[in-house]
């Protein structure tokens, strides 16, 4: 009888075994997997730029001794026999520190110098006159600041990022209709077509661009929270797919590695900064936002501080 027991007993713990040598195997292939997919995907978005790094540095950010840094975020709306415009411009100062992260969203009205053109014109413009580099030239220019590393995300893509990670959840502060869609006060949660409408939204707000930008700094956050649950990484796949198709950086892979590694701290707390004195204009027909000079120059002080430049 014990004999009998006892060799049931090793097939119980054979099978079991088994299934853990699975389970562990299957979980090995999938982080390969996930890693290689990664690792592509980051090799897909990545475009190089023709500068080494920015004139408004001695020397380039060094990872290993954790520099402060900048980062552009353009959010560009491209259309069909249009060459886009940069709706969304946000500019992230990084100290780790610090551990601290600014972000600053920059009006897309903005009148100031296009460089490159020889002409003053709406900043978001930047974008359909010189692509990627010469925004990223304007506002360094703008600011007075290095901008160390762009990314430029396509607006339509949104919808698709969204929908791939099963959607997010907000809490709006205005009951406002766009198009066939109406959105309540309170929190709603959205699909990728609802929020791509609900970030857009702009003339009906009568905070205007503040209110976009405070709508579209949701719908971030919600992809981010979305993005890092378990239930996310299992759709990896089609979530990589979006970003290769809709994302544009100069940042390379193995620098995303080392800013998760020794930046991570940083993004817990994040401070947002915004212009609120200056005031719309029209000139010729057209309306400009026209900073308060006062007020942009506190702005250059704060965001070089947080970069330790002096």
């Amino acid at each position: 009888m014990a004999e009998a027991w006892d060799k049931s007993y090793k097939k119980v713990l054979l099978w079991a075994g088994g299934i853990t040598c699975f389970l562990v195997i299957g979980l090995i292939c999938y982080a390969l997997f996930f890693v290689n997919e990664l690792t592509e995907t980051a090799k897909e978005i990545h475009k190089p730029m023709e500068r080494d790094f920015s004139e408004k540095r001695e020397d380039p950010v060094a990872f290993h001794t954790q520099d402060p840094f900048s980062v552009l975020i353009l959010g560009v709306d491209e259309r069909e026999g249009d060459k886009g415009r940069s709706d969304t411009m946000i500019v992230l100062t990084v100290n780790p520190t610090l551990q601290s992260t600014k972000m600053l969203s920059i009006p897309r009205d903005t009148y100031n110098e296009i460089v490159g053109m020889g002409f003053e014109d709406k900043l978001n413009h930047a974008y359909a006159y010189g692509g990627i580099e010469m925004s990223l030239a304007t506002v360094e220019h703008f600011l007075d600041i290095p901008i160390d590393y762009v990314v430029q995300v396509n607006m339509e893509s949104f919808k698709e990022i969204i929908d791939a990670v099963g959607g997010v959840s907000v809490v709006n502060s205005l009951d406002f209709t766009v198009d066939e869609y109406s959105f309540q006060e309170g929190e709603i949660a959205l699909n990728g077509e609802e929020a791509l409408a609900f970030v857009r939204m702009r003339m009906d707000d009568p905070r205007g661009d503040f209110g976009r930008q405070d709508r579209q700094k949701q719908v971030i956050q919600g992809i981010l929270q979305k993005g890092a649950k378990l239930s996310s990484l299992l759709k990896f796949k089609s979530i990589f797919e979006v970003i290769g198709n809709n994302v544009r950086t100069n940042m390379t892979f193995d620098e995303m590695v080392e800013v998760q590694k020794k930046y991570r701290d940083a993004a817990k707390s994040v401070e947002q900064i915004r212009f609120v004195k200056g005031e719309g204009k029209r000139m010729d027909g057209i309306w400009y936002y026209m900073m308060d000079s006062d007020e942009l120059e506190e702005v250059k002080a704060e965001l070089k501080a947080h970069l330790g430049i002096d």
